[in-house]
């Protein structure tokens, strides 16, 4: 769990505060111990407070597990005389993009804009300002479980915060690790966290595909105990210590002391055969990856490559194991720009919350702009279905369009 309180400034994201706590009753991004979770929230935003000097009241909340959903819906919007495209006509297109029929008990998190139709010509990047009479947009909607999102509410909001909005993982990691000229292009982030790995392709400056794979660095620990038979906080101290993704870049002699289950004494396990183990599990993530980018048919516009982010990618060799699953041009990014308490965020670890703060606040920002409400006090469902779509239609168009 972690908890970062900072400055979003034109030039870098200036940190003043952070707390972080050992992940509890949460496994692959569905609650599943609310007094633990709570707990481990409330401790993780004390310790922000304390290092902060500031009291924490409202945050913007991070989400991710295979309850997350996406599919893409088209929406129109008739323009009427002979005015320009605006604004709200925009939107209205987006809002007829959302009507679509989705199961009671799922909740929309984001609508995102892919591309637009004016009068049937097709490639329009920004249709503000453009002369017609029916305006298409292809929208790219993401939906989660209706309880999993109640439940985690519910325990941030038992420690005193607010929730301001809830936000997709790889949304918030892909925009601080992404360069526009990769967003453009086409590309891939991979964010391997600790119980999911998430995903999100984009192409031309916006989201085209989203995805969430329930395996990650915990399964990789797990199966470190197993193959060791050993208790599982030393199997991840062991994958921290001496883990590596790739057996062949490990010498076959180096080994390590562990104390297994069951014996008396230590003994000594080779390095090579520990990576054996965790690179079985890595090339299985990343064949999964694959098989993702290749269901949503977008596999052959990513010429940027994978971007890959997240804690589990601290992993010595994680990056060549990637490049020689997915054939594709790879790199590990993690948070640029940072000031403040930088040097300890510095790290892919810590990608999605410095994304949450910036892609956040520029949410509110245009909210305000627009006389909106609060995301989560004033419109509900309302707000994050309406309102959000403006920021989100203007944060995921390429840069060159954004006003």
């Amino acid at each position: 769990m972690c908890t970062i309180v900072g400055e979003v400034r034109e030039e870098d994201v200036h940190v003043v505060g952070l707390g972080v706590e050992p992940s509890r009753g949460m496994q692959k991004g569905v609650v599943t111990d609310m007094n633990a979770l709570t707990a481990a929230i409330s401790s993780s935003v004390h310790k922000a407070e304390r290092s902060s000097g500031y009291e924490i009241g409202r945050a913007f909340v991070s989400v991710a597990g295979n309850q997350v959903s996406s599919i893409n819906s088209k929406g129109i919007a008739g323009i009427s005389g002979v005015r320009a495209v605006q604004a709200e006509d925009v939107e209205r297109a987006i809002q007829n993009a959302r009507a679509i029929a989705i199961p009671h008990n799922r909740e929309v998190l984001h609508v995102i804009p892919r591309r637009y139709s004016l009068d049937g010509n097709e490639g329009v990047r920004s249709p503000l300002g453009m002369h017609g009479f029916r305006l298409e947009v292809e929208t790219h909607i993401i939906t989660a479980s209706a309880s999993t999102v109640q439940n985690l509410e519910k325990c941030v909001e038992s420690t005193g915060v607010y929730v301001d909005r809830f936000i997709l993982n790889p949304l918030a990691s892909g925009d601080v690790v992404l360069t526009p000229t990769e967003r453009q292009m086409g590309v891939m982030v991979v964010d391997i966290g600790g119980g999911t790995t998430d995903l999100a392709i984009f192409i031309d400056g916006t989201v085209w595909h989203t995805a969430v794979l329930p395996v990650a660095g915990w399964h990789v620990t797990n199966d470190v105990a197993h193959g060791l038979r050993l208790p599982f906080d030393l199997a991840e101290a062991v994958k921290l210590q001496y883990g590596h993704a790739n057996s062949r870049e490990v010498d076959p002699l180096e080994s390590f002391p562990v104390q297994p289950f069951g014996e008396e004494l230590p003994s000594k396990v080779l390095r090579k055969d520990l990576a054996h183990i965790i690179g079985a599990r890595v090339e299985e993530i990343f064949e999964l990856v694959l098989q993702e980018a290749k269901r949503s048919g977008y596999d052959g516009l990513l010429p940027a490559g994978v971007v890959l982010t997240g804690g589990s990618c601290l992993l010595p060799g994680i990056r060549q194991v990637a490049a020689d699953v997915m054939r594709m041009p790879v790199r590990i990014a993690h948070p640029e720009k940072l000031t403040g308490m930088a040097d300890t965020l510095r790290s892919p670890s810590f990608s999605t919350s410095v994304g949450l703060l910036r892609l956040g606040l520029l949410m509110d920002m245009e909210d305000r702009d627009r006389g909106g409400a609060n995301s989560r006090s004033g419109g509900g469902e309302g707000f994050r279905l309406g309102k959000a779509l403006s920021g989100l239609f203007r944060r995921f168009l390429p840069e060159e369009e954004q006003s």
